[in-house]
């Protein structure tokens, strides 16, 4: 970099050769007190908001303040995305973690409406209702205690695949299941591609996965070149259909990157983030009476004609969106993200050289008392009325 240059980076140390600071990252977060990792740079080097270390083998800043990502993730010239090599190699590079701007751009509008949409999600509810209240009875039924994240997770899976497969069968679901578990032990691990590493089974189950979407996708090109309509349309024949503007389609690379990415952030998170949502309000009898009375006057609400929930029932559920926006503050499940600096950009005064990566430590924002008063404590009321400020909650 040159004395210069060197002299206006951030604060911080790079650690062991080749290793950097993964040892210390992977002890905190193995020792359940994730945000120890962070407070060693603060304790060491003072509040700066930026540091700087060598992550996941490559020299890297990690920025951990509202103002510092939001500058960071609103600058699409100066940042572009930035995951490590595992976790490119594991979802895919024709993802959205690795593809560049327009194409992530395109790929993103081409898919968003078929998923949040209005008419798409009042279609998923009946079917969201259905798999919940099933889930539960089962539970209930099983006549001794169930492993509840492995039942979230399963249950929140069965909703992800219909979504994008059209609810495949259950030989192809428990396939794919079985190959995401392992996928996720690898996915923000080193990229050590030797036996009894994670990254190592994780690029395995990744083979497998790959083997059983292309499976899938043989069989709708081979049923749509016969004229054969398997009814309904999901996400994996809305991908097969699109074009742009010059009519160029998606190839099958693209389409099983894409679905590999989609299935696994609609099921991972949403079960651990159910789970820990559980979690509070048993610990909070106040809290579990207050949004249980919520919901139990919605449903007193509804028309005995109705069949279900409807989105304007949701839209009634202010106290539960409190619980579950508390939930996402506090337990973070993406709390971390990556970009690589496209060129040399300061941020809080410190320079980020040019082929750097950048790491957002979003959850060291959500714990900040000086953002969030009292931060450790779990208190949905801290939402009643308020609007974030940009940057604040990621």
């Amino acid at each position: 970099l040159g004395a210069a240059r060197r002299a206006r980076l951030p604060p911080g140390e790079m650690g062991w050769p080749l290793v950097g600071g993964m040892w210390a990252f992977l002890r905190a977060f193995k020792s359940g007190k994730p945000d120890a990792f962070i407070a060693s740079f603060v304790w060491r080097f003072g509040r700066t908001g930026v540091y700087r270390s060598f992550m996941f083998s490559s020299p890297t800043v990690l920025v951990t303040t509202a103002e510092g990502c939001k500058q960071v993730l609103m600058d699409d010239d100066a940042f572009v995305t930035g995951w490590p090599k595992a976790t490119v190699a594991l979802v895919g590079p024709r993802s959205f973690v690795a593809m560049p701007y327009d194409e992530h751009r395109r790929i993103r509008k081409l898919t968003a409406a078929p998923i949040n949409g209005f008419d798409a999600l009042t279609g998923y509810l009946p079917f969201i209702d259905r798999t919940v209240t099933s889930s539960l009875r089962a539970w209930a039924d099983h006549g001794g205690s169930v492993e509840f994240l492995t039942e979230l997770r399963r249950m929140t899976f069965k909703i992800i695949v219909q979504i994008f497969l059209g609810g495949a069968d259950q030989a192809t679901t428990r396939a794919l299941e079985r190959s995401y578990t392992e996928l996720n032990y690898g996915m923000r691990a080193m990229a050590i591609n030797l036996p009894g590493f994670a990254y190592r089974g994780a690029l395995r189950a990744r083979r497998r996965l790959v083997a059983v979407l292309q499976g899938v996708l043989d069989e709708r090109r081979a049923a749509r070149a016969k004229g054969v309509s398997g009814g309904g349309v999901d996400m994996m024949d809305r991908l097969i259909e699109a074009q742009d503007e010059r009519g160029r389609r998606l190839d099958d690379d693209e389409i099983i990157d894409v679905l590999v990415m989609y299935l696994n952030a609609g099921h991972e998170s949403s079960g651990h983030i159910t789970m820990w949502a559980t979690v509070f309000l048993q610990e909070n009898p106040d809290m579990f009476a207050r949004a249980k009375a919520e919901q139990e006057a919605i449903m007193r609400s509804i028309p005995s004609s109705q069949q279900g929930l409807t989105l304007r029932d949701f839209r009634k559920m202010e106290y539960l969106s409190q619980v579950i926006d508390e939930t996402l503050r506090l337990v973070n499940i993406s709390f971390v993200s990556f970009r690589q600096a496209t060129r040399d950009v300061f941020v809080n005064g410190y320079l980020i050289p040019k082929g750097w990566k950048v790491q957002l430590w979003y959850r060291s924002v959500h714990m900040d008392p000086q953002v969030y008063p009292d931060p450790t404590k779990f208190d949905p009321s801290r939402w009643e009325g308020h609007s974030p400020r940009a940057g604040t909650f990621l």
